[in-house]
């Protein structure tokens, strides 16, 4: 990277602590006066930086409209696919891609499975919110008070006899859920079902989506679908990484 581009992005993580003044740059930068006030002028006339009246530089809107924006563009599905396929290249079962919308939980993507039994889910259709395991992750981000007023409003059909019974049972499992740091849903919504999950967060740690792989007992059982959580799990932090702008980059 050029030395020039370096000392100027160099300056955004200084002043994202907080406004700063000229001296303060330099002397992080190890430059000199001159040097810091050529940089700073060059991220003022785009939006970058802004000089308050006592002079002062603090972080520009610019800035934050450009970060807005970009938040705004990402699609987390385009990004999670190909590791979906990955994934389901690897372990064979099917692989859903979730997220909360207006009320819902949304299958927004899914990989099917390589063999002959196929799972009844499909891209836009709410999961069953009490027992899947996409839902718990989601539900299980959001603050006590929601999560709470969430857990009271909800019906609690009993598909199977492993469905959560009611609110404070619901409840319990979104505190483990977020303890632990995944899901499952062991025969909760379907007998022969198991799935088991991890969530995708975006750069402020919240969680933005979930994701799961699911088998029937016929193929897999409960305990073998668990020894693939490790890679559930690193998948769906990957995914994270990406979504987030971290993944390191490759040279040309």
């Amino acid at each position: 990277m050029s030395q020039t581009v370096d000392r100027a992005l160099s300056i955004l993580p200084l002043l994202a602590e907080g406004p700063a003044d000229l001296g303060q740059v330099a002397d992080r930068l190890g430059v000199h006066k001159s040097t810091a006030l050529r940089l700073l002028r060059t991220l003022h006339e785009h939006g970058l930086v802004f000089r308050q009246s006592d002079q002062r530089y603090r972080l520009g809107a610019r800035l934050f409209a450009l970060a807005q924006e970009a938040v705004e563009n990402l699609d987390v599905r385009e990004i999670a696919h190909p590791h979906l396929l990955a994934l389901n290249e690897r372990c064979g079962h099917t692989v859903h891609l979730a997220v909360h919308e207006d009320g819902e939980v949304l299958y927004i993507d899914k990989v099917e499975s390589r063999y002959p039994v196929r799972m009844y889910s499909r891209i836009g259709k709410p999961v069953a919110i009490t027992v899947a395991a996409v839902a718990k992750l989601l539900i299980a981000d959001f603050p006590e008070a929601e999560r709470r007023a969430l857990a009271e409003k909800l019906d609690y059909p009993t598909y199977t006899s492993r469905s959560t019974p009611n609110a404070p049972a619901f409840l319990r499992e979104l505190e483990k859920v977020r303890e632990q740091g995944w899901a499952t849903d062991l025969g909760g919504h379907e007998e022969s079902i198991n799935c088991v999950g991890a969530p995708i967060h975006g750069a402020d740690g919240r969680v933005i989506a979930a994701m799961s792989v699911s088998a029937p007992n016929v193929v897999v059982t409960a305990e073998e679908l668990l020894t693939l959580l490790p890679l559930v799990r690193r998948t769906a932090d990957a995914i994270s990484r990406e979504y987030s702008g971290k993944s390191p980059l490759k040279e040309a």
